[in-house]
Formats: structure tokens, sequence, C-alpha cells
């Protein structure tokens, strides 16, 4: 007695039909779809974004390509590309003020078969473009010693950027929305730092520095002050100071005892002098670092008046 209800030949047809509908509701075993648009754009002043993809067919029975974009949510028909076959191109002008896009491909065809023509579609995933309006083209220089004035020149700039070598950050100066300065600090010379640019929408990769060692001599040597009572301190390079000046960024262990202005020498200056007047009675050092052997230490005291 038979108590399997299908035959071994009904069985089989019925294993192919699945077989068969699997393949047509399976197009990416036909068509292979590749999106190549980059996931960052530079902003252009036209706003015109150009996206790509890629379209890949496995058999000789695909045809009737048409390949669209739905970006935005409306659907739009891409073009053939110029600069490959199978590839696809469709320019976007992108509306004042966006600066982030959600888009997706598809692609409808069909497939011959038995004189039969079945319809088709094939889709990526949903993928985000961003629009940046904020890049650097580039360092004015990529190397020089301690204290040294050095920009950057790119785009989208703003008071909330920082500099930072190796992730620690450094004084910056804003100049405009195209320029931004920094002073190279006071790190250890003869190495090479990853220079990157924080703001407030992340980092920007602005390339490498290296800081260059040198030398600067302290006149005089040590201080001994009175409460009011001023003092000269002459700084000297062992260069002429680089455009935009050098940076000497003195500090100290007794600030309450120290009055004393910015040291920055001008460029082509060889030395710089300052006036230290006392504060309240303590002893302690000014300190300068990045120089000679990495940090120059001046003793300080003041006495009362």
């Amino acid at each position: 007695m038979h108590t399997n209800p299908f035959s071994p030949a009904r069985k089989f047809l019925a294993g192919f039909g699945l077989a068969a509908a699997l393949m047509l509701l399976s197009g990416c075993e036909t068509v292979t779809l590749t999106d190549l648009t980059p996931k960052t754009m530079v902003e252009n002043p036209s706003n015109i974004y150009t996206f790509t993809l890629r379209v890949a067919t496995r058999s000789s029975t695909v045809t009737g390509l048409d390949p669209r974009i739905v970006v935005d949510g409306q659907n739009h028909g891409m073009k053939k590309s110029p600069l490959g076959e199978g590839l696809y191109d469709f320019e976007y002008q992108v509306p004042a003020g966006r600066d982030r896009l959600a888009y997706y491909f598809l692609v409808n065809y069909s497939v011959e078969g038995n004189g039969v023509l079945t319809p088709q579609e094939s889709y990526t995933q949903v993928n985000q473009v961003a629009i940046e309006n904020r890049y650097v083209t580039r360092l004015q220089v990529n190397r020089g010693p301690v204290g040294a004035l050095i920009s950057v020149v790119g785009r989208g700039f703003t008071p909330q950027d920082t500099i930072q070598f190796d992730g620690a950050s450094v004084r910056t100066v804003l100049v405009s929305p195209n320029e931004l300065n920094f002073f190279v600090p006071p790190l250890d010379a003869g190495r090479t730092y990853k220079v990157l640019i924080r703001g407030t929408t992340g980092n920007t990769d602005a390339g490498v520095f290296r800081i260059d060692p040198t030398t600067v001599t302290v006149n005089p040597t040590s201080l001994a002050l009175r409460t009011g009572e001023r003092q000269p301190l002459t700084f000297t390079l062992a260069n002429p100071a680089p455009a935009g000046g050098t940076l000497l960024d003195v500090t100290t262990d007794v600030p309450d005892s120290v009055i004393m202005p910015e040291v920055i020498a001008k460029p082509g200056q060889m030395s710089v002098s300052v006036t230290v007047e006392g504060g309240r009675p303590g002893k302690g050092s000014l300190f300068l670092k990045g120089f000679g052997t990495g940090e120059i230490s001046i003793p300080i005291e003041v006495s009362p008046r």
C-alpha cells in the first residue's frame, strides 16, 4: 500500500518548480549590483554630485536592464557612464543646506526562458553619503622647530577647531574659514607626529609634521627680584625666527610670583627680550620646553620689598 501521496516523478517536478521559483526570486544570482559612490563628497559650488553603480550580469538570458536610483524618496533613471562597460551614473543637484543624503539603487530587467520574458528586480541596501564642506588642502610646511607658526589651508574651519599632535591638543589660531594656524608644540624633537584637526563634527586628517631640534640660550640664567622690581630676560635663538615668528612658551611653577608678557620672536629675529616683574614672594623656576636637551630651567626667587 502507498503511504506517500507524491510519486517520485511528482516529487521531482515539485522540487524543480521550487528551485526555479527561487532562482526567479533571487535576482542577485543573475544580476550583481555594486555601489561605487564614495561615502563622502567634497562640497562644490554647483551642488551637483555623481552617484555611480556597476551592474554585472551572470547570464545571457538577462535583457532590458533599467538601472535606477532612489534618492530623497524620488526614483530617477540612470545613464551609461563613459568610464566603462556596466557602469551607470546619475547626477543629482542637492538642495541647499543639505549635508547628508540617503539613497539606494535598483535595476529592473527580464530573464528570458523558453520564449517567455519574466520581469525581475535587484536592489541594494540603503546607504548614506555625506557632503563634506570641511577639508584640508595642505599643511604650509611639514617640518619645523618648536614654537614655529604653521598654517593649514583648507575650507570650513571654525573657532571650535583644535590642532592635535598624536592626540595632544596644541595652541591653535583661527585666521579665517580657509586658514588655521598652530604653534609647533614643545614635544620631543626628531620625531614625526600625526596631525589632526578636531572639531564639533569629528576629526579631519591634516597629514604629518616632523619637529626638528633647535636651541635657545637665556640670559641671565637665574633671577633674583623683590616684589615690584623689574629685570630684563633675553632669549637668543640658534636661527632667525621663521615667517610667522617663534613662540617661546614660558611656564612657571610659581605663577603668583612672576609677572611677564608672552615671549614671541618676530620673523627674522634671533633674540627677544622681555621684562620680568616680581610678584608675591616665592621661589621656583621658569621653564621652556622643547629646546636643547628638552627643557630649559631658569631659577627665580622673589623676596619681599
